[in-house]
């Protein structure tokens, strides 16, 4: 079995994910670990977005190279699980494609969950570079999150790399379509008493294109939450 899946989200990355890509790459080379990488580009029928283009070529010529480029059914969790579905690994790693989270925070979460025998390991901003607004809106969300769902003590649901086991995953009955994917996960993480570690990571501003968390996202979020904690 392959060691380590990495699931990158590419949505509308365009030309920015090829540095981000050779440094993954590079990095996991220099690791010697046995690992994939996934590029996940789904994107809408009628897009002109030049991602699924790119993210083809790439792949070319590379066995441990997976493109998943199919017409979009939901959001940013449909992604997620198209991108999981079709990985292989022992330990399943989902990063976004932007660079706005340091790459070598893979390997950093990655030995983190080999080094301390945990289901799942994950990140959390502790420096941020994206504006008061998205600062403010994720301190509000985590509060929630952590008054709907004690115990778990998240200092940031929504932050990546994410590493946990297959085992995990395949425990898990993620149905999130939407932005809802990161917290549904640690919920379900929180249901069945994984064992769970944090480390901190620096989060950079995004240079390239503008936010996709919108106030109707963040609007949703809280509603799912709600939703969630009724249903559980």
């Amino acid at each position: 079995m392959t060691e380590l899946s990495v699931v990158v989200l590419c949505y509308h990355s365009g030309k920015t994910i090829l540095p981000f890509f050779n440094e993954l790459e590079s990095l996991l080379k220099d690791a010697a670990i046995d690992y994939e990488i996934i590029l996940v580009a789904n994107d809408f029928a009628e897009s002109k977005d030049e991602t699924i283009k790119i993210v083809k070529e790439l792949a070319k010529g590379k066995p441990k190279v997976k493109p998943v480029c199919k017409i979009k059914q939901g959001m940013m969790g449909w992604d997620m699980l198209q991108g999981m579905d079709v990985s292989i690994g022992k330990y399943i790693c989902v990063i976004d494609g932007d660079g706005q989270f340091p790459i070598d925070s893979v390997l950093k979460v990655y030995n983190k969950i080999k080094e301390g025998d945990f289901d799942l390991v994950k990140t959390y901003r502790n420096h941020r570079h994206d504006g008061l607004y998205r600062i403010v809106i994720s301190s509000v969300y985590n509060l929630l999150f952590n008054i709907l769902f004690p115990g778990l003590h998240a200092k940031d649901v929504n932050s990546k790399p994410k590493v946990l086991t297959r085992e995990a995953y395949s425990r898990m009955d993620l149905q999130a379509t939407d932005w809802f994917i990161d917290a549904e996960i640690m919920i379900q993480a929180r249901k069945l008493k994984l064992k769970i570690e944090k480390i901190p990571v620096v989060f950079s501003a995004n240079e390239s294109r503008k936010s996709f968390v919108r106030v109707g996202a963040i609007l949703e979020f809280i509603v799912n939450l709600i939703k969630y904690r009724i249903k559980h």
